[in-house]
């Protein structure tokens, strides 16, 4: 080998921030994690490599694909793509052990071999709260995940964003009302409404052997709009005689009802009967959240409502309704679209700074403020004294204080202020007050 030097690089589809941008991320994470905490979510933390055969119980298709193995030895592994699929083998797992209804937040990285693009992740954070029920959960459940959606968008510092709301069963129901068994088909291409235009929907519904009547009925219910109560009132006269649809409507109007009482405004949620949310996962309510001032971004928060959550590792009945919102993707465009920028470069409040002989008294004084919880950095280097301001400076650190002959004699200290150059004097209690 020689001395040859390795190129430093990382694999695409892998993010890495300058040390701003994930003070930053380390915020937005940490309002996440006291909202979930909030509202009474449990946080759990679980291995990023799996048994392969647990992660893929469910049957490849598209995850097959896109999933990591890891190799080492015999054992078949692999990495998370999600956090839902350890959150039902951990339920099933310590199912004995856990207290239902079991509320968890589980922050962590998830791996996708997805194919390189600008702004899709290979490697991200996934922030989900789940809340599975035990044979049952009540459908108020679905009206208390928005709220927590609705309380950590606007601690995250939104206003203008609209958690939209649409239950699968209205869907179901209304595909079997007019004949169509297989609705993933209609879905598919409802789905990309917004891409591609009603026509091009008609077209592809047509190829798929769809009858005009169907197509024109499937035209009236997606343009359906009005209020929140509005919507429910036209369902409500279509007088679809189905029981999965009435169901579904009913549970719908129970949770706007309810919506209302956690004290989500009306103006940051809205029933759409467009939302399909293409798993097939989902049984009941669904959500996707979108930034009003920024649809391009499209959903940055989204989930729903499961009838069984861990079928593939337990007999045992685990109905749930959860959230994920993809953090890394968030973050990504939410700098991109300049929504978000870098505030600090530095977390230290003060920069202490020796004169030459005074480094003991410097470090003293740095343990003294940093025992009273004030982040505080001692300048270590032998330099000028030009370049160890110009330092405070470049970081963004607020506050300097240089240490001498006179602060050590005087017991006083003179704390500069780097943002208007002002300098006072104080002795040590007042100058702990001043740095709390």
């Amino acid at each position: 080998m020689g001395n040859d030097i390795v190129k430093p690089s990382i694999l695409p589809g892998f993010m890495e921030l300058n040390p701003g941008d994930q003070i930053l991320f380390n915020r937005m994470m940490d309002t996440i994690r006291r909202n979930y905490e909030k509202f009474g979510f449990l946080p759990i933390d679980t291995p990023v490599i799996e048994k392969s055969e647990v992660l893929l119980a469910k049957g490849g298709g598209e995850t097959e694909k896109q999933i990591y193995k890891v190799v080492k030895g015999s054992t078949d592994m692999s990495m998370r793509f999600d956090l839902t699929v350890p959150l039902a083998r951990y339920v099933a797992q310590h199912y004995s052990e856990l207290n239902f209804p079991y509320r968890r937040y589980h922050i962590g990285k998830v791996y996708r071999g997805e194919r390189n693009q600008k702004g899709r992740f290979r490697e991200f954070y996934q922030a989900d709260i789940d809340i599975i029920g035990n044979g049952k959960l009540d459908i108020i459940n679905d009206a208390e995940i928005p709220s927590v959606i609705y309380s950590t968008f606007k601690d995250l510092g939104f206003e203008e964003f609209t958690i939209k709301i649409n239950n699968r069963k209205i869907l179901s129901g209304f595909f079997n009302s007019i004949g169509i068994e297989d609705a993933h088909v209609v879905l598919r291409s409802v789905d990309k409404l917004e891409k591609i235009g009603m026509k091009k929907v008609e077209e592809e519904l047509e190829e798929n052997g769809l009858t005009k009547d169907q197509i024109t009925s499937i035209k009236r219910f997606i343009s359906i709009s009005g209020s929140n109560d509005e919507i429910v009132a036209s369902l409500t006269e279509m007088g679809i005689e189905n029981d999965l649809f009435k169901e579904g409507l009913d549970e719908i109007a129970t949770v706007v009802k309810y919506l209302r009482l956690f004290g989500v405004p009306e103006s940051n949620f809205a029933i759409d009967l467009t939302i399909a949310r293409g798993l097939d996962y989902y049984t009941g309510t669904v959500y996707e959240t979108l930034l009003d001032e920024y649809p391009s971004i499209g959903s940055v928060c989204s989930g729903g409502r499961y009838d069984n959550l861990a079928t593939y590792y337990t007999k045992q009945q685990l109905p749930g309704v959860g959230i994920s919102i993809g953090l890394t993707r968030l973050f990504y465009q939410l700098m991109e679209a300049g929504i978000i920028n870098t505030q600090e470069n530095s977390l230290t409040k003060v920069l202490v700074i020796p004169m030459e002989g005074y480094m003991d008294e410097s470090i003293k004084l740095a343990a003294a403020l940093r025992k009273e919880n004030i982040f505080t950095q001692i300048y270590l280097e032998e330099t000028k004294l030009g370049k160890k301001f110009n330092y405070a400076d470049k970081m963004g650190i607020p506050f300097v204080i240089v240490i001498g002959e006179e602060e050590k004699k005087s017991g006083e200290y003179t704390l500069r202020d780097m943002k208007s150059g002002e300098q006072t004097k104080y002795d040590m209690s007042t100058l702990l007050e001043v740095l709390k």
